[in-house]
C-alpha cells in the first residue's frame, strides 16, 4: 500500500490578526494542492478582516490595515472558497497538512461561524508536522517553530510567516518525517488518531513542566481544533 505522503496532500496555512485562535481574523491564507510529479497548485487569499490589524501582527506577516482594506477580499467571499477547498479534501480523503494545525483550524472554524458558514472540520484528516516532530524526537533541545524545524531537517523555507511559504514548508517537513520515520507510514486514519493522543500527551507534559517551574498554566491538548465554548454571532 502506498503511504499517505506519496499521494496528494492539501497544505494549508493562515496569517492572522493575532495569536488567540478564538479571536484572530484571517488576513492571508494559502491552500496548496501537492500532487506527486506535478508543480503545486497554489491558491492564496488576501483578506480585509474588517478590523484593524495590530502592529504586532503586521510585524510578523507584513500586511497592514491599509493594504488589507485596499487590496483584500471580503472575509465571507474568501472563507467560502477556502471552506470549499478543505471540503474537497474531506470528501476525497486527502490529508490536510498544517504546522500547528490546531491554531489554523480553530481560526478557520471560528471565522466560518462568524460569517454564518458551516464545515465540520472534525472530519478532516490532518497531518501536523509540529506534533509529529515532537513525537519522533521528544528530547531535542531548542525551539519547535516552523523555521527551527525546517533548519533541523534541512528543509527549504522561502520566507517565514508568508502563508504560501509556510504551507509548502509544512508539506516538505511532513514528507521528510514520513521518509525518515517508517513508523509514520501507517493508514491515514490511524495516524490522525495517533496524533490526537500524542498532542494530548505533549500538552500534559508541558503543563507539568510549567507547574514544576512554579508557573502553572492551562495548556489545552485538544487536536486538531479546539471545541467551541460559545456560538459565534454571524458578522
Amino acid at each position: 500500500m502506498t503511504s499517505w505522503h506519496k499521494g496528494p496532500l492539501l497544505a494549508f496555512d493562515t496569517e492572522t490578526t493575532g495569536p488567540d485562535p478564538e479571536e484572530a481574523r484571517v488576513v492571508t491564507a494559502t491552500c496548496a494542492w501537492i500532487t506527486p510529479g506535478q508543480p503545486p497548485a497554489i491558491e492564496t487569499w488576501l483578506i480585509d478582516p474588517g478590523c484593524e490589524i495590530p502592529e504586532g501582527a503586521t510585524a510578523v506577516h507584513g500586511i497592514t490595515t491599509a493594504k488589507a482594506q485596499a487590496e483584500g477580499q471580503s472575509p465571507a467571499d474568501a472563507l467560502f472558497t477556502i471552506a470549499a477547498r478543505v471540503g474537497t479534501a474531506i470528501a476525497q480523503g486527502i490529508p490536510l497538512v498544517a504546522f500547528n494545525a490546531c491554531f489554523d483550524l480553530t481560526v478557520l472554524d471560528r471565522e466560518l461561524a462568524r460569517h454564518g458558514m458551516h464545515l465540520d472540520l472534525s472530519e478532516v484528516l490532518v497531518v501536523d508536522p509540529f506534533v509529529l516532530d515532537k513525537h519522533v524526537d521528544p528530547y531535542r533541545k531548542g525551539r519547535r517553530t516552523l523555521t527551527a524545524v525546517c533548519e533541523h531537517y534541512r528543509i527549504q523555507l522561502d520566507g517565514a510567516h508568508d502563508a504560501t511559504a509556510d504551507a509548502l514548508a509544512a508539506a516538505r517537513v511532513a514528507w521528510r518525517l514520513a521518509e525518515t520515520y517508517l513508523a509514520l507510514q501507517v493508514p491515514l486514519e490511524d495516524l490522525h488518531a495517533a496524533q490526537a493522543t500524542w498532542r494530548a500527551e505533549q500538552c500534559a507534559s508541558l503543563a507539568e513542566y510549567f507547574t514544576r517551574q512554579g508557573n502553572p498554566q492551562d495548556v489545552r491538548g485538544e487536536w486538531p481544533l479546539l471545541p467551541r465554548t460559545r456560538e459565534e454571532v454571524p458578522a
